[in-house]
């Protein structure tokens, strides 16, 4: 009859299984606020916000909203914990985030900051140091972004009229708009230097039906004058032009022709 014999270590190498398992326990991540009051982990969370630490505060932020949930302070956390994402560059998440607290608490009395923080991290998606560097604005890039910007900040503009993030939300809409319609004239002149007049033209009529009294409208008259007259037609041409020159009679397209862009109209936020 066999019996199953159990298998002795040698001494050393024991020795160097429960150092292997002591290291092993030692690299357990340990909860350093697993004492720590509601109070205090908000405390430290704004400490590290205020250090320019976004990507440790918000775990803190998280924990705090675990914590305390059910009051005022969990709140506050979500709030706090969306604007880190934002400022760690987490857009995503920031907006995940914030959604995420308008569904639960659509009567807090912070909607109206929920609304404008929302505005801010889609208005300021594609604003970093690349679009600085080549000095390319909001409107020659994706406009997928600005749109859902302008509709959190025109949502707080009309049920929050008397917020204290309102009249900034105001300038903020009226720069989207000038990008957007200023987006439509980028892609004709884009069309037109590439000699495609009729897409140029069509492309100008869409900022000229779709946006009114915004700086763009010029350079699509402009637009559509070059381009009919590069095709031919004449008396559009002309009709064109008495329409640039009656709304903008000291436009200097007619003059000096495009801008350039070395002294672009737009501005970063």
């Amino acid at each position: 009859m066999f019996r199953a014999k159990l298998s002795v270590l040698p001494s050393s190498l024991a020795l160097c299984v429960a150092a292997l398992l002591v290291a092993g326990c030692s690299t357990t991540k340990v909860d350093k606020t697993a004492n720590w009051s509601p109070n205090k982990i908000y405390s430290e969370a704004k400490d590290e916000v205020d250090s320019g630490a976004f990507d440790k505060a918000v775990p803190l932020f998280e924990k705090l909203e675990g914590r305390a949930a059910g009051t005022p302070l969990a709140q506050q956390a979500q709030l706090d914990k969306a604007y880190a994402q934002h400022r760690a560059g987490e857009k995503a998440s920031a907006v995940a985030t914030l959604d995420r607290f308008m569904k639960l608490h659509p009567a807090s009395p912070a909607l109206d900051y929920a609304l404008y923080l929302k505005g801010v991290v889609n208005f300021n998606d594609d604003l970093g140091m690349f679009a600085f560097l080549t000095r390319q604005d909001l409107s020659e890039r994706d406009q997928k972004a600005a749109k859902e910007s302008f509709e959190a900040f025109k949502e707080l503009v009309t049920r929050f009229p008397e917020s204290r993030y309102t009249p900034d939300a105001r300038q903020r809409m009226n720069y989207i708009v000038n990008s957007l319609a200023q987006y439509e004239v980028h892609v004709a002149r884009y069309y037109y230097n590439r000699g495609a007049y009729l897409a140029a033209i069509n492309r100008a009529q869409v900022a000229l039906a779709d946006y009114r009294e915004v700086p763009a409208l010029e350079e699509a008259l402009y637009i559509m004058v070059r381009s009919y007259d590069a095709l031919g037609l004449t008396q559009l041409r002309d009709d064109a032009q008495r329409v640039l020159t009656t709304n903008y009679p000291k436009s200097e397209y007619l003059a000096r022709g495009f801008k350039s862009k070395d002294d672009p109209w737009w501005k970063l936020w």
